[in-house]
């Protein structure tokens, strides 16, 4: 077992897939952790468990529980309509069709609620097809995608967004990432502090997470990894250097994907889930962020995204299993910066992958999957 996961992770970075990765697999007391490569693509260091990585969409499930911990101090219900905390939102737009063109509005047929925020059906996101006029704005003007210092503060983000249609009318569809940005802001004004400031106190200083961040402090930066994606002639292009986009805390601080993390890190907020909570959260909320909360109808329409499988809040949850790593209450998400992470109540297991390289669409790259079916047979 000790070699196998080594191998796996060395196979991908001797074809020069990727720079370098970090993997763990625990059960229990059993944790194997094992690294390959480089922090950066000249190899100016060894990567080490203690790597800091962007870890992109994995930030989604630490926004939900955010979201959480507000329900359970009573500041917000799951059913409130979120116009309260969010005016810019209190009458929105909806596409005559999912096709119809940005003036080819009709109004909605009800409010969003916190809960259409955190299943992702509020409306707003990516559907499976990129084509359509309604997705544009989403790239254009909300700037979604990995570049954090490029997004406006939250006020005006909210702004523009409420002059951009929803897909679909409240509840009706899933709709990937946007919801999670609109969740980041909804808790800061919920609790009138910086998103990254509730983060630190309620989750991160509590279990110990203390190289999470939306930036990476100067003293930090030499375990920064370098970020990457293909270049069309097949080679690595450098994104981001560590002294780049996430030097310092952007005017956005993205609920979708703006964090850094390692492994150990976000090892420590999967074992708090897998204990129900841990007394940071209560085994009911767990239990609600890692239930599947769409329809048949939902999933079907997402498996480009979901690959079939179902959603909980910030997170995919397994309910078929289409391949060997699927297993019914699985609960964990992949980042588009090259990282995955997932927890199994059922046995006790959470398998992380972190690596640096960007993935090229929403279906997982062929080193998550090679993990993925490592982890399931560990």
């Amino acid at each position: 077992m000790t070699a196998e996961l080594r191998d796996i992770l060395e196979a991908h970075v001797s074809k020069g897939q990727v720079p370098g990765a970090v993997g763990l697999v625990a059960r229990g007391d059993r944790i194997e952790v094992r690294t390959a490569g480089s922090v950066d693509a000249e190899g100016t260091a060894p990567m080490a468990r203690d790597s800091i990585f962007r870890i992109a969409s994995l930030t989604k499930p630490i926004t939900a529980a955010a979201v959480m911990l507000l329900v359970e101090d009573g500041r917000i219900a799951l059913d409130d309509p979120v116009d309260r905390w969010l005016p810019e939102l209190a009458s929105p737009k909806v596409l005559r069709t999912p096709s119809a063109p940005l003036d080819d509005v009709v109004p909605a047929t009800g409010p969003i609620t916190v809960l259409d925020l955190q299943t992702f059906r509020a409306g707003y996101g990516f559907p499976s097809d990129f084509s359509l006029p309604g997705v544009a704005p989403l790239f254009s003007e909300l700037k979604q995608g990995p570049e954090p210092k490029c997004v406006p503060a939250p006020d005006e983000w909210m702004a523009t967004l409420a002059r951009i249609p929803l897909l679909h009318q409240p509840g009706e569809a899933w709709l990937y990432n946007t919801c999670s940005d609109i969740l980041g802001v909804l808790v800061a004004r919920v609790t009138g502090r910086p998103l990254p400031e509730f983060l630190a106190e309620r989750i991160f200083e509590p279990l110990a997470m203390m190289d999470t961040g939306f930036a990476v402090p100067p003293t930090k930066l030499d375990r920064f990894t370098s970020y990457y994606r293909i270049d069309p002639d097949g080679g690595t292009q450098l994104v981001d250097a560590p002294d780049g986009q996430w030097s310092s805390v952007p005017p956005f601080p993205s609920g979708a994907g703006g964090l850094v993390s390692t492994v150990d890190d976000w090892f420590a907020f999967a074992r708090m889930l897998l204990a129900d909570g841990d007394g940071l959260l209560s085994p009911a909320s767990v239990r609600q962020m890692t239930t599947d909360q769409l329809t048949p109808a939902q999933r079907a329409a997402s498996a480009l995204f979901i690959e079939g499988q179902g959603w909980g809040f910030g997170g995919s949850v397994d309910v078929e299993t289409v391949d060997q790593w699927n297993v019914p209450g699985r609960y964990g998400w992949v980042g588009g910066t090259g990282t995955t992470a997932h927890l199994t109540p059922s046995t006790g297991t959470v398998s992380i992958m972190l690596s640096q390289l960007e993935m090229t669409g929403p279906t997982p790259p062929a080193l998550m999957r090679d993990f993925w079916r490592y982890a399931a047979g560990a």
